[in-house]
């Protein structure tokens, strides 16, 4: 607002009154009326007076008001004084730029900071840009490390103050460390605040040192421990750290081991006393070019003074190189001795060779004549073996021969039984039937026992309750024991066990039948204790006892501790095969016995899982006349086995036809213009025929599905599998009647 000044104005006033007054008189005169001059001169008058007036009042309001503004501009003033002073007063440098990005206004720290001890306020001024600002400390090298790409510096400061964020951290030539916070202010200027951070740097930067000074001294501590010598050169081929090992090995002098000491002069130096047996230019470059391509190698040096050492360089990520030195003088030394004792060794062995040669031609003969010797006992213990393997494979396959005469006698034996016969001649009757019994079960004992030491038997382990077959046993034992006066106890179990069914079974009644043999009076119990992982099966007795020196012989063939009992019934194989049997299914056996108390025998099975639960077959029970008039065909190769059987089959009321091979059979059955009810076939007949193809031709021809019966003495697994894939049943020689009887009323009454 511009100053007024009140008497320059008033004189403008008379000034314009004064000619208004001049031009009414010229007026007046012209006219010559001067009581109309006189009236215009009063209206006139009025008229100034009244324009006086007003501009006196206008006057006084512009006096006022200009009062006004010269408090206001004193307050303003007073204000930016305050301003600028709390601008000043404050410890960071504080810049303020407008829309344009020209310097507003700046305090004294903002100018301290960026001035590098340079006459910046000529630079720093209001209405400079900020760019030439950035530029001028460029260009005049305020600002530290870029030196590189400062247009890059610069690009990145302007984007920064352009689009402020984050703040930005500067670091000056003079040592300072600037941190810039940058805002935008409500009109698109943009305000900075400088803060010095470089006592937070200084700190930082202290702590950092000491972190590196305490790895430094552990990396030192570390070296220094080692036994090899360690030297490490950083990516421009200077020596950084090393131990004293390093020093004492390779002999090298203090002036050449210190940090900053370039390869090079370690090359040179080494090449120049003799460590290197090429040239120096050479030894320096080979070794330079491999520090720079930073490959692994491996070397072996010879130091000037003998020591021979093994150099490993390995490179190290971000450039530089480590280096090991190994002393290997002892072992190279111990390596020359050895060679040279080598040498000597040989020479002497040279020399005892020609003294040898003449002992061992004496020494050949001698040789020669207990080869002999050993190939004799050779040949004798292979004659042994293969006699023992004869053996038992001569009762092996002896069985079927063996047991065809005995399985015919059986039969006629049982036919005569059936038969009504005089006391005298059924008593002799009986008499051989016990003894046909007795044979069976001694050669079925040898039989057994053959096959276990060939190894023909082995086990088939399933998951079982053994309840099951402790019930069974006792069904089958418990009148034999009331027999002989004794009581039979067997407590239920119900835990589940893993083995072979028919071989567990066959263990325990070798067991039970042995306990109630050598049990005068008493009882027998057999029972099962739960173990861990094992279920024991035991079978104790209150007879005679084993003493304490004889426990360890009752498993062998033919050991019986009591003679006098019945040796009609026992011939000292059963504890024989138990062993056998608990060998192949590997289960642990054991005894435990006192004289004239009694014995037990155990035997430890392991623990099983539930099986699934079967589904219960419906009891069915064969009609006593089943086999009337029932038409049996039987086949086999042996003449007395088919008269024993046509014998036997009568006997119960059937129509037997017998033949020597199915193709008979047919022919027979074809004269007959009849179907059978039922096949009984020997699984072997003559000319390598067998049974289950004869059953499958007359079922062929008869056009239903016969019930088939094979009966067989080889054991042969492989047999029971063809059996049992055709869906017939098997029956084992020497053939029990009874059951004979049995299987063939079930599958006569099975629909």
């Amino acid at each position: 607002m511009p100053d007024l000044n009140l008497p320059l104005d008033t004189a403008k006033l008379q000034k314009i009154v004064k000619v208004l007054m001049e031009q009414v008189e010229r007026g007046i005169d012209s006219q010559g009326n001067a009581y109309s001059l006189f009236q215009t001169a009063i209206v006139l008058e009025d008229k100034v007076r009244e324009r006086t007036r007003r501009l006196e009042t206008a006057l006084r309001e512009l006096e006022k008001i200009n009062h006004e503004l010269g408090a206001a501009k004193q307050q303003t003033e007073t204000a930016q004084i305050r301003l600028m002073e709390a601008i000043e007063s404050i410890s960071e440098g504080f810049a303020l730029f407008d829309h344009d990005d020209l310097l507003v206004l700046c305090n004294s720290r903002f100018i301290e900071f960026w001035s590098g001890g340079r006459n910046i306020r000529e630079v720093v001024r209001p209405g400079i840009p900020f760019r030439d600002i950035s530029r001028w400390m460029v260009e005049n090298g305020i600002v530290a490390n870029i030196d590189d790409d400062p247009e890059a510096w610069l690009r990145d400061r302007l984007y920064r103050h352009s689009n402020p964020t984050d703040p930005t951290v500067v670091r000056l030539t003079s040592g300072r460390w600037l941190q810039i916070r940058e805002r935008l202010t409500q009109d698109g200027g943009i305000v900075g605040i400088y803060t010095d951070i470089t006592e937070v740097k200084l700190d930082e930067q202290r702590r950092r040192e000491q972190e590196l000074a305490e790895k430094s001294i552990l990396l030192q501590s570390t070296l220094d421990h080692l036994m090899q010598g360690v030297s490490v050169f950083d990516k421009h081929c200077q020596l950084v750290a090393w131990n004293d090992r390093f020093l004492e090995l390779l002999d090298l002098p203090e002036w050449l081991v210190r940090r900053g000491a370039s390869f090079a002069d370690y090359v040179r130096y080494r090449s120049a006393r003799g460590d290197y047996p090429e040239e120096t230019e050479r030894a320096i470059a080979r070794r330079t070019e491999q520090v720079r391509q930073a490959l692994s190698t491996k070397s072996e040096q010879l130091l000037h003074n003998g020591t021979v050492v093994d150099v490993r360089c390995d490179p190290m990520p971000g450039g530089g190189f480590v280096t090991t030195y190994t002393d290997v003088t002892d072992r190279k030394l111990a390596a020359r001795q050895l060679r040279e004792a080598n040498e000597s060794l040989e020479r002497r062995v040279r020399e005892r060779t020609t003294e040898l040669t003449t002992v061992n031609a004496k020494l050949r003969q001698e040789i020669f004549g207990r080869v002999k010797i050993e190939e004799a006992l050779r040949q004798a213990k292979a004659e042994a073996e293969q006699a023992n393997l004869s053996k038992t494979r001569f009762l092996a396959a002896a069985s079927h021969d063996l047991l065809q005469p005995l399985n015919a006698a059986r039969l006629f034996v049982t036919a005569l039984a059936d038969r009504t016969l005089p006391e005298k001649e059924a008593a002799f009757v009986s008499q051989i039937e016990r003894a046909l019994e007795c044979v069976e079960g001694l050669l079925g004992t040898l039989l057994d026992i053959s096959k276990l030491d060939a190894g023909a038997i082995t086990a088939e382990k399933t998951d079982f309750v053994i309840g099951d077959l402790l019930q069974q046993l006792a069904e089958e034992y418990e009148p034999l024991a009331r027999v002989e006066g004794l009581t039979l106890r067997v407590v239920p179990c119900s835990k589940v066990v893993r083995s072979d069914l028919a071989l567990l079974g066959r263990v325990l009644r070798n067991l039970l039948t042995n306990a109630i043999r050598y049990t005068p009076s008493g009882h027998v119990l057999l029972g099962c204790r739960h173990r861990g992982d094992v279920v024991r099966i035991e079978t104790l007795d209150t007879g005679l006892g084993i003493p304490e020196a004889s426990v360890g012989e009752i498993f062998d063939e033919f050991k019986q501790l009591h003679p006098d009992r019945d040796k009609s019934k026992s011939f000292g194989l059963g504890l024989a095969i138990v062993r056998r049997i608990a060998r192949v299914l590997g289960h642990s056996i054991g005894v435990r016995s006192v004289v004239d108390k009694g014995s037990a025998f155990w035997i430890d099975v392991p623990v099983g899982v539930l099986p699934q639960a079967l589904p219960k077959r419906e009891a069915t029970t064969a009609s006593l006349d089943t086999l009337s008039s029932a038409l049996v065909v039987v086949i086999d190769d042996q003449e007395s086995i088919l008269l024993g059987m046509r014998e036997l089959l009568q006997g119960w009321g059937c129509s037997p036809i017998v033949a020597v091979d199915g193709r008979t059979a047919l022919l027979d059955l074809a004269r007959g213009e009849c179907r059978p009810d039922i096949v009984i076939a020997d699984y072997h007949l003559e000319n390598g025929a067998n049974g289950v193809d004869a059953v499958e031709e007359i079922r062929h021809v008869c056009g239903r599905d016969i019930p088939g019966l094979i009966i067989t003495a080889d054991c042969n697994p492989k047999v029971a599998g063809i059996v049992r894939r055709h869906g017939f049943h098997l029956l084992r020689k020497p053939v029990k009647p009874a059951k004979l009887r049995a299987l063939v009323s079930h599958l006569l009454a099975r629909p």
